[in-house]
């Protein structure tokens, strides 16, 4: 089979290798579609991890089943979470799913962008969810990037009525737009450097953007609120400076979410009787566990979230190069897709 293996940020392979033999409590799924993500396309947290085969967003069809499998079948329509918990550590137990030992170590066989992929037993077990015929492949992976955002929105003490502003319009920040849409928020309020984001933004149901080339985000989100600022500001860019500036958008009594992790080495100093005295809270959301898959799920169903809407560009996988390069130029792209015929 056909596999996309990266070795460093500039060179990605479609090796031939083995299809996986499953074990009694695998399955084997047939990939359909596959997102890129845009923590692939950051330089520091890929090549890291180089080489792998990347991808950790399939959707497919499962071709064969271990012999100890009854809870799925073949030619099941399925997304599988790339990670899944053990369910009953400590972690577990108060939904931290991410910090399970299980989950960190749980991985997908040998990756997303594979023209077949092992799903083990604790996957398939725990994080793996049959879609129903009305949901396409390319919207099902589109469930573990919503699941992110629903994990980090459930942190929030977001009310209706709040003003939001949301930080960075990739993908992300789209799908935080329209989930807050859909939860009630008040007045969303979007910014970013590229005219074609803010544009699809306001197509998406923003109630005013901010181009952060021309104006700072706090002087203009201080002009479009006249003085309120923000109950909720999320944070999508992947700096510790862009998050100084979040913090100072925050009404007091309001939050501010870390949606992403910063460059290593980047430090950020605050004071913290500026957050005391404006009882302001900051929250940080990694990844994401079964509930919220399960609820990604969901919403996706009712069309809250979709292709349609979000996936901008498709490749075949072995176009997968150009589908990543895509991916890092930030540029007029949202979702980018890879395919499988």
């Amino acid at each position: 089979m056909k596999a996309a293996r990266l070795y460093s940020f500039e060179d990605i392979r479609i090796e031939d290798v083995p299809v996986p033999e499953i074990g009694p409590h695998d399955a084997l799924v047939r990939t359909r579609a596959c997102g890129i993500c845009s923590g692939d396309v950051m330089p520091w947290y890929i090549q890291q991890k180089a080489p792998l085969v990347i991808g950790h967003e399939p959707s497919g069809v499962i071709a064969a089943v271990g012999e100890k499998v009854d809870a799925f079948s073949k030619g099941d329509r399925v997304f599988v979470h790339h990670h899944a918990p053990c369910m009953v550590c400590r972690y577990c137990r108060r939904t931290d799913f991410v910090q399970c030992e299980t989950w960190k170590a749980s991985r997908i066989v040998p990756g997303g962008i594979a023209e077949y992929i092992l799903v083990p037993a604790v996957n398939l077990q725990n994080d793996t969810i049959g879609i129903p015929d009305s949901m396409s492949f390319e919207d099902a992976a589109l469930i573990e990037p919503t699941a992110c955002v629903v994990k980090g929105l459930r942190r929030t003490r977001l009310q209706k009525g709040d003003t939001v502003l949301v930080i960075g319009l990739g993908v992300m920040g789209m799908i935080h737009l329209l989930m807050l849409r859909s939860m009630g928020a008040g007045t969303i309020i979007a910014a970013d450097m590229i005219d074609y984001r803010r544009q699809k933004a306001l197509e998406f149901g923003a109630d005013a953007v901010i181009d952060v080339s021309e104006v700072g985000l706090e002087l203009g989100l201080r002009d479009l609120t006249a003085g309120g600022m923000a109950e909720l500001v999320v944070v999508g860019p992947n700096s510790a400076e862009v998050m100084s500036q979040g913090i100072s958008c925050v009404r007091p009594g309001g939050e501010v979410l870390f949606f992403t992790p910063a460059r290593p080495g980047e430090r950020l100093t605050i004071d913290p009787n500026y957050l005391y005295f404006r009882d302001i809270n900051i929250i940080t959301s990694y990844s994401c566990g079964p509930n919220d898959t399960a609820q990604a799920c969901e919403l996706i169903r009712q069309k809250v979230v979709s292709a349609d809407k979000l996936v901008t560009h498709r490749f075949p996988i072995e176009k997968t190069g150009d589908a990543f390069a895509l991916t890092s130029r930030a540029g007029e792209s949202l979702k980018v897709l890879v395919v499988f015929a």
